[in-house]
């Protein structure tokens, strides 16, 4: 089939072949004629299968007819991530080369001001992440009303990220005669209620089983010990790669990835970093370098694992092996893309056994290991500094940690000693017991006479007592004090002698001559 087959404009045609495509791929080729009818569409597909130009194509088309007014979008496109916001503008600007249409981006790490000039000058077509939407939806600088065509991408991501309830209210703000395009690879029970309320008779166009990996992917699993000897496994497995053009590495934590991208670079890898407290422009510019060759390694948590369709990236390595099995398959479709093949490494320690197991039973298929497997391994070499800090670090049960012997593939000594293969230590001599008390209740203590019958001293009555205080005389008895005085003799002490001194003395002024 051709892209021709599918009903789509002229314009769009040329776009398309400008681009060098020519076959779509089966979830465009089934996704895009409902769109174009105006038909709700429910996609199912792996990652890498082309999802973007499925809704982007169809769109196109119906967008040459209208105008956009200021503050009310025509259509909207929901994502995730701001990596995958900004990677469907540059399939519109592609594809819509020939169109004169206006694009808004709304996500966060940009200023207000710039995003509300592209509102308030009218888009066609506006993609957001749902946070910064309904952050100028309540603010009063967007109105939804006038949504023709709202399209859901990513959706099993947006349940993990926690925007259901956002999805949810935006769902309510728009038009209930609008067409929804609703995509994801995977269909959990929450996902599968929110298309049964919002979805009106939807055509359900599923390319591939859910949770599925490329056939076009090689996947191999690495063992290694953990500690810095995973870290050198990583740098010998990108130094013996065959045909490395580039890859991406994926670590489970945020600060996983800044060691790792420091380790990298320490021994001479061209390497760049991707997570999420990351601001927005050096998120971008990790991208853009990694896209343009620049860099030929990047180390990213999952925020980079969905959707981000980066071109010709030959390996994955999962530096961790992700703890939910679902992000395993969109780590490595990160690679495979279009038709093309890639490879896909795991490194795998004795805490991802279990982990590895439910990939797969997931994937319904047995990952093959590269080299020797994990009870195959020699054991590791430690230096004096490795065996201190080791001694130095506590298990959960506060005994000390015998790290080194589960690395070495040895029983830790408390299992030894369960098995009789090594003899217990000696017990320690037992402690003197201490002195038994008698119980507090039951102790000899002296008896004590009830308050009310001790003897207390008998006090004479209070008139009777004899005062020790002397008699004085009635005040009108008294003689008036007196004192010396140096003007008039003696004189009765009263208001005046109780002001400042230099009130009482008097003030000579020096006469004015006639």
């Amino acid at each position: 089939m051709q892209f021709s087959e599918l009903g789509l404009s002229e314009k769009v045609l040329r776009a398309v072949e400008a681009s060098g495509y020519t076959a779509p791929t089966p979830i465009q080729a089934q996704a895009i004629p409902f769109a174009l009818t105006g038909r709700d569409v429910l996609g199912i597909a792996q990652t890498g299968t082309g999802k973007t130009a499925a809704f982007t194509l169809p769109m196109l088309s119906r967008l040459e007819q209208g105008r956009a007014r200021a503050r009310v979008p025509r259509t909207l496109i929901l994502e995730p991530t701001r990596e995958l916001a900004a990677q469907v503008e540059e399939a519109f600007n592609k594809y819509g080369a020939q169109h004169k249409l206006n694009v808004a981006l709304l996500i966060g790490g940009v200023s207000f001001g710039d995003q509300e000039t592209k509102i308030m000058r009218g888009a066609d077509v506006l993609i957001a992440t749902p946070g910064r939407l309904l952050d100028f939806f309540e603010r009063g600088k967007l109105l939804l009303s006038g949504i023709e065509i709202l399209v859901i991408d990513e959706a099993d991501r947006m349940l993990d990220m926690g925007f259901i309830p956002d999805i949810e209210k935006i769902c309510k703000l728009v038009p209930f005669t609008r067409q929804t395009l609703f995509f994801s690879a995977t269909m959990p029970p929450e996902i599968t209620r929110l298309t049964e309320q919002f979805l009106h008779n939807p055509a359900r166009v599923e390319v591939a089983r859910a949770a599925s990996t490329a056939i076009t992917i090689t996947q191999g699993l690495i063992a290694s010990h953990g500690g810095g000897d995973k870290r050198e496994t990583l740098r010998r497995l990108l130094r013996d790669a065959e045909d490395l053009k580039n890859a991406i590495v994926f670590c489970n934590r945020k600060r996983d990835v800044a060691i790792v991208h420091k380790s990298l670079q320490k021994h001479g890898f061209p390497a760049g970093a991707l997570h999420g407290d990351m601001d927005q422009p050096a998120r971008m510019a990790s991208l853009d370098a990694f896209k343009n060759g620049d860099i030929d390694i990047l180390v990213c948590s999952d925020v980079a694992a969905r959707g981000l369709d980066i071109p010709d990236v030959s390996h994955v390595v999962n530096f961790d092996a992700p703890s939910h099995p679902e992000d395993y398959v969109h780590r490595i479709g990160r690679t495979g893309r279009a038709g093309r093949s890639g490879v896909a490494y795991t490194i795998i320690t004795s805490d991802d056994l279990k982990h590895l197991a439910q990939i797969q039973d997931l994937i319904k298929k047995e990952i093959d290991w590269l080299g020797p497997k994990l009870d195959e391994l020699a054991p590791p070499e430690y230096t004096e500094r490795d065996r201190a800090r080791a001694s130095r670090t506590r298990d959960r049960r506060g005994g000390r940690v015998e790290r080194l012997d589960r690395e070495r593939g040895e029983r830790p000594r408390r299992e030894r000693v369960i098995l009789g293969e090594e003899a217990p230590r000696e017990p320690r001599a037992p402690r003197e017991p201490r002195p038994v008390r008698e119980p507090r209740a039951l102790r000899e203590t002296p008896a004590r006479e009830p308050r009310a019958l001790r003897e207390a001293p008998v006090r004479e009555p209070r008139a009777l007592r004899e005062s020790a205080a002397p008699i004085r005389e009635p005040r009108e008895a008294r003689a008036p004090r007196r004192r010396e005085r140096d003007d008039d003799g003696p004189a009765v002490i009263g208001f005046g002698d109780h002001l400042p001194g230099f009130l009482a003395r008097p003030v000579r002024v020096k006469a004015k001559a006639d």
